[in-house]
């Protein structure tokens, strides 16, 4: 009867959200449940319903044997610590880049300089380049033999390097793309917290002989802490599950495989496709990030920050 009530009076909102909710579910859950699903079976493309081939789905279920099989960090399954070692590498280095780096951008910004409004356009740039255009400009930009890069490092008299190769040097090529296309975002987020500070309180703690470092860390950064609280979650889920830097740029190297183009590589390559292991890895990922998630917000919350 209550719930009858409510559907009257609020009918109109109900009708403008379902459009949006059904295809959420369509787009979203339900891959989701079949990923999910996918990770407790052995399905891959032998096994898998063809109906080109007239040929009916054969895959079984097997539990938790992806799972054991993949935390037991098999090579044959990923070596899965190693590669989640390295995505945290990838992940904590870049996301503290762009974190630094777009706050000193943003502090920058934030002051009144000549032609500041064209360094604004200049800086987001980057953000605003497709992205699979700025991986294949930086793809030219490392080439070994006829690079910018390479060749900036022979005029100063320094030996070239093979920057995407068989080496880590690959890493480090990606973790500065990322950076380079990730402090816009941050910078420009950064700097609408930064002019929500009211200045009164600069002025305050200048009045009281604090240093500008002393106003940088008691006055800045605690009036940061709402908006930085926001957008360091979100650089870290976006940059765990950063795929098309990596891929565009290294394809299928092994120093520079993280789990999410680990799982693509299972997915869509090799001679067999082994769904249910590109499966298995999604939900481990997912599984991660919500963890982090949930001990993230909890220690925003010990600090007085709500999420």
């Amino acid at each position: 009867m209550r719930f009858t009530k409510v559907l009257a009076r609020h009918w109109f909102a109900y009708a403008m959200v379902l459009p949006v909710v059904a295809v959420l579910a369509l787009l979203v859950v339900l891959p989701l449940v079949q990923g999910l699903f996918f990770g407790f079976t052995d399905i891959n493309d032998t096994n898998i319903a063809n109906p080109v081939l007239d040929r009916d789905a054969s895959y079984e279920f097997v539990g938790l044997a992806n799972f054991l099989h993949v935390l037991s960090g098999d090579p044959a399954y990923g070596s899965f610590w190693t590669t989640l070692a390295r995505t945290v590498v990838w992940t904590a280095t870049c996301v503290f880049c762009h974190y630094a780096i777009g706050l000193g951008l943003a502090m920058l910004l934030n002051r009144q300089l000549r032609f500041r409004g064209l360094y604004r356009v200049l800086l987001i740039l980057p953000w605003a380049v497709p992205v699979f255009i700025s991986a294949f400009a930086w793809r030219y930009l490392f080439n070994s033999e006829y690079g910018l890069i390479n060749w900036a490092l022979e005029s100063l008299g320094l030996p070239p390097q093979v920057w995407l190769g068989q080496s880590d040097l690959a890493l480090v090529s990606v973790i500065v793309v990322n950076v380079w296309l990730g402090v816009p975002f941050m910078m420009v987020a950064l700097l609408g917290g930064l002019q929500s500070i009211p200045s009164d309180l600069h002025e305050a703690a200048e009045i009281d002989g604090a240093t500008p470092w002393q106003r940088f860390v008691h006055v800045t950064l605690p009036g940061l802490r709402p908006v930085s609280s926001s957008v360091v979650l979100l650089g870290v889920i976006w940059t765990f599950n950063m795929f098309p830097v990596i891929y565009l740029i290294t394809e299928n190297n092994p120093h520079t495989r993280i789990l999410v183009t680990y799982a693509f590589e299972r997915f869509f390559s090799g001679a067999t496709r082994d769904y249910a292991l590109a499966s298995t890895y999604g939900v481990l990922i997912l599984s991660l990030l919500l963890v982090f998630a949930a001990i993230y917000r909890r220690a925003m919350r010990r600090q007085g920050e709500v999420l």
